[in-house]
């Protein structure tokens, strides 16, 4: 009995430690794993508040995007894997496909056709004010162009900070000129000539943009 309870005891014993250190490896994982969570959550936080600035960057600057949907994890499935199918049935799905080449492209050529479309009927900011500023003869300022503008293209919702941070990209590229007269600043398209700047004593104090 004595031989028996001794065993007992040292199996006893030997399980304790092994469930001990058991404890102590799934702690240890536990707390590595949030830290991982937790610098993922920040660097995630991190990417969320770059998006939103850029994509502010790109409306201020009138470029026409399609904005990227957001991943969401909790939706996303595993594919199944493939099941292996008999070679005859393969061939057969081959020979109706090769029967019906023509289904596809006239999606594809509507699909084309409607983006053409869009981009006919919806041009961005930099186009609309670089090709107003072609079709003046004088210089005009951005309150101007963006009254201008307004009236042509209601639905816009067209903003002088915004006309004007595009006629600054437009002189960046010499795609315009900017002259300054008084307290005012006007553009004109770069095949215009430079227009000479009227004295202060006979404009008299013009208004600011």
């Amino acid at each position: 009995m004595s031989h028996s309870t001794t065993s007992l005891t040292g199996l006893t014993s030997q399980y304790a430690k092994q469930v001990a250190g058991d404890l102590e490896h799934n702690a240890k994982e536990q707390e590595r794993i949030t830290t991982e969570i937790t610098a993922l959550q920040q660097q995630l936080a991190s990417l969320q508040q770059d998006h939103t600035i850029l994509v502010s960057m790109q409306q201020a600057l009138g470029i026409a995007a399609t904005e990227p949907k957001p991943v969401n994890n909790d939706s996303a499935t595993v594919p199944s894997p493939r099941k292996k199918t008999p070679a005859e049935p393969r061939k057969q799905t081959r020979k109706a496909t090769a029967e019906q080449p023509t289904d596809k492209k006239p999606a594809a050529d509507k699909r084309a056709a409607g983006n053409t479309a869009r981009k006919t009927v919806q041009p961005t900011l930099i186009e609309l004010v670089g090709r107003h500023l072609t079709e003046q003869s004088e210089p005009r300022s951005a309150a101007e162009i963006t009254t201008a503008l307004s009236q042509s293209h209601p639905d816009r919702g067209i903003k002088t900070t915004v006309v004007r941070t595009t006629l600054e990209n437009l002189v960046a590229r010499s795609q315009a000129q900017r002259t300054k007269q008084g307290n005012s600043v006007f553009y004109t398209d770069t095949n215009s000539p430079e227009p000479t700047p009227t004295p202060a004593s006979e404009t008299g104090s013009e208004p600011a943009e």
